[in-house]
């Protein structure tokens, strides 16, 4: 079938955040012999203060990199230069979720060098980059695997924007503490120009004729303080992708790049191999990571025939895209649906895509993000529903806010666990 282009703790305690957040007893097992005196409450810790302690102590667990892949983006932290992250996803990585949190925590830790890759305009209503907000008009667009364009050229962000004279795209950043602005757009015989604007001032243009059709950039010098930004196409017709918000100070810029509905054959299938490689040896990754998986689960005849399939296929055009450049598969979410009990359960094939996935990572020589256990397995997003406050929205799919804090929480501690294991090595601690 081919699939459409879209923790220790004793006593009570332990019993309560095992059905609270799902943790399997092998994972509370592992950890019972570690003591523990007293109640969290007679301490005077609070129940949450705990539940952030044990998803520090799990998280790095279900991080798999047998062969140390991702030693090339640890090297970037450790340098302390401009570590830069594409994370591309389905839906809540269309509206930055977990993404976002996972962000904040990194540029926390070791710096803020920008916002990063942000569309021109919405192709969704929940379309999201936290800190960002947009308004925009006149623009007609494609989505790479949904409205197929004859050239496939879909930009860094899979989506393609086109506007003639008189469109308009704003930004209004959170802070004023950026310092360049980078347009990319499609160069291309005849293509029209845009002028770019900060807090009102015009700092240039942009003419997107050139030869042949290919990728095309352009940077503009932000003067200090500028939050608002306005882009207008003043001639002819543009094609657009997105803008590049950066700061001239060491850290992580981490992108989110995600499209509502998609599925691993995105990037399988649907962009350019040519194109997409082109976009990003430009934006220079240290990190790519790829994170599907949710919407496959709920077709089992995929799952069960293609999906590895694809999956590898999507890799090996990663990998030949970014030679040495660390890789990421980070596995869905859990996925709830009720049973004939009424009974909130994990969707029947996603423990299966997930040991595929595993599979495919460790075949393929790349890291791998156990997702679904590091959150705590099977019926996960069942006691996600019924938690106060509740974590996860009534399809049993997409997290709320407070539950992408935690998945994003536990992606970072992940990361930093990895890169703490990283420079005990470079220092000789550890082998």
């Amino acid at each position: 079938m081919r699939f459409p282009l879209k923790p220790a703790l004793t006593g009570a305690l332990a019993i309560a955040l095992v059905a609270a957040w799902g943790f399997d007893r092998s994972t509370v097992a592992s950890l019972w012999d570690i003591p523990m005196p007293k109640p969290a409450e007679e301490r005077g810790v609070s129940i949450e203060e705990v539940r952030a302690k044990r998803m520090e102590m799990i998280a790095h667990t279900y991080l798999i990199d047998p062969n140390r892949t991702l030693d090339g983006f640890y090297d970037a932290l450790l340098k302390g230069g401009t570590t830069r992250v594409a994370h591309y996803g389905d839906s809540p990585t269309t509206g930055d979720l977990i993404t976002a949190d996972a962000r904040a925590l990194l540029q926390q830790q070791f710096g803020n060098a920008g916002t990063g890759f942000v569309l021109v305009a919405k192709p969704w209503a929940w379309y999201n980059h936290r800190g960002v907000e947009m308004q925009s008009s006149g623009w007609r667009y494609n989505v790479a695997g949904v409205a197929t364009l004859p050239d496939s050229l879909y930009g860094l962000g899979a989506v393609s924007f086109r506007g003639n004279a008189g469109a308009v795209a704003r930004w209004t950043l959170a802070d004023g503490t950026h310092t360049r602005a980078e347009v990319y757009f499609l160069a291309q015989p005849g293509g029209g120009k845009f002028s770019f604007e900060a807090n009102g001032a015009t700092l240039g243009v942009g003419d997107t004729d050139g030869e042949q059709s290919g990728p095309g950039f352009i940077s503009f010098d932000l003067p200090e303080g500028s939050k608002e930004f306005t882009l207008k196409v003043t001639d002819g017709e543009v094609r657009l992708y997105g803008v590049d918000f950066r700061r001239n100070s060491p850290g992580v810029v981490y992108s989110s790049i995600g499209v509502n509905g998609a599925n691993i054959t995105l990037i399988a299938r649907a962009l350019d191999t040519a194109h997409w490689t082109a976009e990003l040896n430009h934006y220079k990754p240290d990190l790519l990571v790829l994170a599907y998986g949710t919407n496959e689960s709920g077709f089992p005849d995929f799952v069960n025939g293609n999906w590895a399939g694809e999956l590898r296929v999507a890799v090996k055009k990663a990998k030949a895209a970014l030679p040495g450049v660390s890789i990421l598969l980070m596995s869905p979410m859990d996925r709830g649906v009720r049973g004939e009990s009424g009974e909130i359960q994990t969707i029947a094939s996603l423990p299966k895509l997930v040991s595929l996935e595993e599979g495919v990572a460790r075949e393929l020589n790349v890291a791998f993000f156990n997702t679904y256990q590091a959150m705590g397995g099977e019926g996960t997003m069942g006691r996600w529903y019924t938690a106060e406050p509740r974590l996860v929205g009534a399809d049993f799919i997409h997290p709320l806010p407070a539950g992408a804090k935690v998945v994003g929480g536990l992606l970072y501690k992940a990361l930093r666990d990895g890169f703490q294991d990283y420079k005990l090595r470079q220092l000789g601690v550890r082998n």
